[in-house]
């Protein structure tokens, strides 16, 4: 218990800034990305996401996307340990909004969008008509996601500053 109350800010601080990383891929695909997307003809719209998908696998994104949720249970931990701490609040939810928000939602939500869209053809019929249902779809869970890591970025910030005593008001 002791070893983790060291890294405690340096988890806290690793879960916020890879928190407002995701979010902040999560936000240019709901506000450029896909609307660019749904701008070109069906085909090259389903073949772009097809490859999108297949090529966000990498460790840089996996570690960004990742990483707030490996640190999010070490912070569960260490705030149910604290009991009724301040910042022990503020890494439950910021923790539990990352973890449901945004990986739930992802798996839940987008993976099997995702799942869909890669096996069909996207000169087909069966292709126009997924692609239409998919834009709509995948772009309402990406907010969902988006605002999830947001928020749970700014209550692990909020943690930090009240533990450095910076006062909000």
């Amino acid at each position: 218990m002791a070893m983790l109350q060291n890294f405690c800010v340096p988890l806290v601080l690793f879960a916020a800034i890879g928190s407002g990383l995701t979010a902040g891929i999560f936000f240019a695909f709901s506000t450029f990305v896909m609307q660019a997307l749904a701008q070109q003809p069906t085909a090259p719209g389903i073949a772009t996401m097809q490859s999108i998908n297949i090529t966000v696998i990498n460790p840089w994104f996996m570690a960004a996307f990742f990483g707030p949720a490996i640190a999010s249970f070490g912070l569960i931990f260490l705030a149910l340990r604290q009991g009724e701490q301040p910042e022990s609040m503020y890494w439950l939810v910021a923790s539990l909004l990352y973890l449901v928000g945004t990986i739930g939602v992802t798996i839940a939500g987008n993976i099997p969008l995702n799942d869909a869209l890669a096996i069909v053809s996207p000169e087909s019929a069966e292709g126009t008509k997924l692609w239409v249902k998919y834009l709509t779809d995948w772009t309402f869970w990406n907010h969902v996601r988006t605002i999830a890591a947001l928020l749970a970025a700014v209550l692990f910030t909020v943690s930090l500053l009240q533990r450095i005593g910076v006062s909000s008001g």
